[in-house]
């Protein structure tokens, strides 16, 4: 039995509706992300699991107790919000203990906890600061401590470190993973990012227009995407598309039928851009990206296909030079013209 079980959810905004019947299995300990474009229902999703939404249709059971209609207070959750939502006038050790005090705990038992959660957030030093003496990472891990005191059942975290830069983002996305691999909790996590789904991720759930397209774990999405939106929406890079009136004579010749009218699908690290002709398609090259580690080379085809190859090895390359581009076949997947999959890349 699921620790947490989403059975046929349904929300209405008016007559829209939002999310149209989600049903989900969440593990005990599992780190489960939410990920999907804008307008998805992603965070609309997270706040029915919270008990910030109503919810218009279907079951939501946590341990087996039906908590579908249950205010948030009673859930046994916690939330952990992008703006951080901290009291201005509280210090560090106010903001953390808030809810327990509020709760009637004993002030030795919130002593404790506080204690122990700024021990593993690393912000003891900072517990007499306020909110405003802070950097914008700090103030994320303070309202991650305000969580973890509560020691809910389930942590519910909504895009945190949206309004973090860029550096931040990647320190506090690695002190997130630790958090969940020290603490064992049981974890849902809603971001547009997916460089942090696939980082963080036991499982990725990808939403479109309030329905689940695929469950899985990072690289199981990467290599078996469900469908076209799929695999363009994990990866960076994102997987680079042909439509049928872009495909060289040589392609064109090696569609699986279903595919007649579809697309073809093949990541940049399945394109070796080169000078010598001998690959299955021409063209010119577009961009540079010289990225230290990799190199990422856009090219245009003869064909108007846009693409990006990525190669582990600095280039010679200047934008304009005539290349050719070599596509290794045997990894594309294949997709009708409604953007299901006819085949699949092979292992």
């Amino acid at each position: 039995m699921a620790y947490l079980q989403l059975q046929g959810l349904e929300k209405f905004f008016g007559e829209h509706r939002a999310i149209k019947g989600i049903d989900l299995d969440i593990q005990q300990g599992e780190f489960v992300v939410f990920v999907g474009p804008s307008g998805c229902g992603k965070s609309t999703l997270l706040r029915l699991i919270a008990g910030l939404e109503h919810i218009d249709g279907g079951s939501l059971t946590l341990e087996d107790r039906d908590i579908t209609h249950l205010p948030s207070s009673k859930r046994d959750l916690a939330m952990v919000f992008q703006s951080y939502a901290l009291y201005p006038h509280m210090s560090v050790a106010e903001n953390m203990s808030f809810a327990l005090k509020l709760a009637n705990v004993p002030k030795s038992e919130i002593d404790a906890k506080v204690k122990k959660a700024a021990e593993i957030l690393d912000l003891t030093a900072y517990l007499k600061r306020t909110p405003k003496e802070l950097s914008g990472g700090q103030r994320q891990r303070v309202a991650i401590g305000r969580a973890i005191v509560r020691a809910p059942k389930v942590f519910l975290f909504d895009e945190p470190l949206s309004n973090l830069d860029a550096a931040l983002r990647g320190q506090t996305r690695v002190e997130i993973a630790k958090l969940h691999r020290d603490l064992g909790a049981t974890t849902i996590y809603v971001t547009h990012d997916q460089v942090e789904a696939m980082t963080l991720a036991d499982r990725v759930v990808v939403l479109r227009d309030g329905l689940i397209e695929q469950v899985g774990t990072p690289l199981d999405l990467y290599d078996n995407p469900a469908n076209q939106f799929v695999a363009q929406f994990i990866g960076t890079p994102q997987m680079n598309i042909l439509n049928h009136a872009q495909w060289p004579t040589a392609i064109a010749a090696m569609a699986p039928a279903g595919a007649k009218g579809g697309s073809i699908g093949l990541r940049p690290e399945s394109l070796l851009v080169c000078t010598d002709g001998s690959g299955n398609s021409q063209g010119k090259v577009e961009l540079i990206e010289a990225l230290g580690a990799e190199t990422l080379v856009h090219v245009t085809t003869l064909e108007g296909a846009h693409l990006v190859a990525r190669q582990s090895e600095r280039t010679s390359l200047r934008t304009g030079d005539a290349v050719s581009i070599s596509m290794a076949l045997n990894k594309a997947h294949w997709f009708d013209s409604k953007g299901r999959v006819v085949k699949a890349a092979s292992k």
